[in-house]
């Protein structure tokens, strides 16, 4: 009991010191056990056999430091992973780069991994980190941890990153051959009419624009549908905007629209074009008159249509 007691406040004191202070404590506790003192040490304090062999050292040797100087001499300690190889960096770029989501340089978006998953993937290339190294390197590359938000929409499918992955090399291979990609997407249906709406604008003091108490459809001019194609590599898009209901008919006519005023005068000599839509709408994968709106486009402008759909649950 008198040994487990010592051994508790002798740990308790090794807590407040510095690095240098509790190598030079160690060491002498080491020095004081004598014959197996520095493995007993190692296993009770975890500090390396090499830096108490350090503190004994030090302490034969009366070395004096000075309190108010630097712990370590300049340039001492172990080098961060990054220093002693650099290409780690370009590495996790990579990897982040198609796993993260909102990274502008990635051709898809989906979600983002942990640190945990990171480190074990970079485990697998032969680097040897930990969790708490892959999350510092994070922050220095101006990433930051991100609050919940409400995206899960039910089960979802064990290969689902693998979809994702086969559609971004799909992209990467048509944009490699310099053929179009576009994203498409319709976006949240909105009322026309004098209605309030989130956000501010300059006005003059104290004259607000006057709008309806209530949002009723019946108050409205119409409902606006926006609906866009979006080109990955050019970084443009067209947003064609409905008036009446979201069809696969207006869906192809939005897409034909970005053909007409951009894809063909950007992709003159192109034979083929890649459309990576979601799963649902207009645009579905089961809707049967999207599949031949987007045939007869195939047909006017001469160009094979290959399409990609997101798995299910994907914004």
């Amino acid at each position: 009991m008198a040994e487990r007691t010592q051994k508790d406040t002798m740990l308790k004191v090794f807590g407040t010191l510095n690095e240098a202070q509790a190598r030079w404590f160690v060491a002498r506790e080491a020095m004081i056990i004598g014959h197996g003192g520095i493995k007993k040490m190692c296993e009770l304090t975890g500090l390396s056999k090499p830096t108490i062999i350090k503190g004994i050292k030090e302490l034969k040797a009366k070395e004096k430091f000075d309190a108010g100087e630097r712990i370590r001499r300049p340039g001492a300690g172990r080098k961060r992973i990054e220093e002693r190889n650099p290409e780690i960096l370009k590495v996790l770029k990579e990897i982040m780069d198609e796993t993260t989501a909102g990274d502008p340089m990635s051709l898809l978006k989906w979600t983002s991994k942990s640190t945990y998953q990171i480190k074990d993937q970079l485990q697998r290339l032969g680097y040897s980190i930990t969790e708490d190294t892959v999350g510092r390197i994070l922050k220095e590359m101006d990433y930051s941890l991100q609050a919940n938000v409400k995206v899960k929409e039910g089960g979802t499918h064990k290969d689902r990153d693998s979809q994702f992955r086969y559609i971004n090399d799909l992209a990467k291979e048509f944009m490699g051959w310099g053929d179009p990609v576009i994203s498409i997407d319709a976006k949240k249906k909105e009322r026309v009419g004098d209605f309030k709406n989130p956000g501010r604008r300059w006005r003059p003091k104290g004259s607000p624009e006057e709008v309806n108490v209530y949002d009723y459809p019946s108050l409205s001019k119409g409902t606006a549908i926006p609906y866009g194609a979006y080109d990955i590599q050019k970084n443009n898009d067209v947003v064609n905007v409905g008036i009446s209901h979201e069809t696969a008919e207006f869906a192809v006519e939005s897409i034909r629209r970005w053909w007409k005023q951009f894809g063909s005068h950007q992709y003159p000599n192109t034979k083929r074009m890649l459309i990576c839509a979601d799963g649902g709408g207009s645009n579905g994968s089961r809707n049967r008159a999207w599949k031949f709106y987007l045939q007869l486009l195939s047909d006017e402008i001469s160009l094979s249509i290959a399409l990609c759909h997101y798995p299910p649950g994907t914004r």
